[in-house]
């Protein structure tokens, strides 16, 4: 494998490039997290991670990868026997499914063809033959297939339900594009460092709506480390009851800062540009879009046929130093996943789409020409021009 160095681009869905402040801040000393110095930061990162959210409800920071958060959004309102509808439409649906059922959920199982997004209306139906439901379960962008699910219109359905939530697994979403929490009224929302936060991986951050906070007393789930009631209690204190992630939380107020002063709808509208531009060029060499409802997180581009999507990626690593992902259970070897997250800049993006042709020629000479590589680069590089 090619070494890293200042070529080396990552551009998977999670974890992300990391923006050179960020790594300034990951590169100071260590400070205790029980200090005024860093009392002042998770005062400000809580108050300035609401935004992201966009919701008035206390965020939580939790100190896990994404499906910890996941766990932890249902060991708190959930207790052994109560009924979950689970949309499974990839990898992560699936995760979630087996975590209701490992906490002993009554799970039942909406399966979505992997690409499509869930239909509203088999929903629907589901809860008004279950109207004792007690939670909903739905990405908003299936990471293992970069579909972006109708998280609003579902919003708009569970709320009708007093004792039904809805629980949305945002960890590649949340940031990236809108996800208003209490505008749409989303019940449990998670996120991770890693993804749209252009963090390390190591922390999850998740909020729970009044409505939820309704159930977690009387929820009979096994939970200790997981407890938001005791992660409450110390926040209201002005700290996290167990020891914090001091880097990356550190590292969380510059990159909330950041945010702050660009503007949240700003983000949106620059990681929907990369998206559209992969989702454009991608074509233009080859490919196709194998999401129908395509994530501006991610996107999933189906291989050339006879072309494997997995020897695409590690050739693309080892030769040209790019890292994006290859597909997953019955997508292995059929697409590619480019990540639209982190700190990438133009230039990283028009030599994914000059080295992809390369590769595309490396594993069939005659798919693809020189000049016609050559031809789509110019136009991508012009592309990034004219759409700023």
């Amino acid at each position: 494998m090619t070494s890293l160095n200042d070529n080396y681009s990552l551009l998977a869905p999670g974890p992300v490039n990391l923006h050179p402040e960020v790594r300034k801040v990951l590169a100071l000393p260590m400070i205790h997290h029980r200090t005024p110095e860093f009392d002042a930061i998770l005062k400000r990162v809580l108050k300035g991670i609401k935004s992201v959210f966009q919701t008035e409800q206390d965020v939580y920071l939790l100190t896990s990868t994404g499906s910890g958060g996941m766990e932890a959004l249902l060991v708190n309102v959930l207790s052994p026997g109560d009924k979950v509808i689970a949309i499974v439409s990839g990898k992560f649906g699936e995760r979630w499914a087996d975590m209701a059922k490992t906490f002993g959920a009554e799970v039942t199982i909406v399966n979505v063809p992997w690409g499509e997004a869930v239909k509203v209306s088999e929903v629907e139906e589901l809860l008004k033959k279950n109207p004792d439901t007690r939670a909903v379960l739905c990405q908003a962008c299936e990471t293992s297939t970069a579909v972006a699910h109708p998280i609003q219109e579902l919003a708009s359905v569970v709320k009708k339900y007093s004792e039904t939530l809805l629980l949305v697994d945002a960890i590649t979403a949340l940031g990236a594009y809108p996800l208003p929490m209490d505008a749409w009224g989303i019940d449990g929302l998670v996120a991770g460092s890693q993804k749209a936060f252009m963090l390390p991986t190591g922390m999850t951050f998740l909020a729970l709506s009044q409505k939820a906070w309704k159930f977690v007393d009387q929820a009979k789930c096994p939970r200790y480390y997981f407890d938001l009631r005791k992660e409450k209690k110390a926040n209201n204190s002005g700290e996290t009851f167990y020891s914090s992630n001091v880097a990356i939380i550190r590292a969380l107020d510059t990159v909330l800062g950041m945010i702050e002063k660009q503007g949240l709808q700003e983000l949106f509208r620059i990681i929907h540009r990369r998206a559209e531009f992969t989702r454009t060029f991608g074509l233009k060499l080859g490919f196709g879009l194998y999401a129908k409802s395509p994530s501006d997180s991610v996107t999933a581009l189906t291989v050339p046929s006879g072309m494997d999507g997995q020897k695409i990626r590690l050739h693309l690593e080892e030769a040209h130093a790019i890292t994006i992902m290859g597909g997953q259970d019955q997508a292995k070897g059929k697409i590619i996943r480019v990540g639209h997250m982190g700190y990438i800049q133009d230039e990283e993006q028009v030599r994914l789409i000059e080295c992809l042709g390369h590769t595309l020629r490396f594993f069939d000479p005659d798919f693809i020409s020189l000049e016609h590589i050559s031809n789509i680069t110019d136009e991508a590089r012009a592309w990034l021009r004219d759409n700023p």
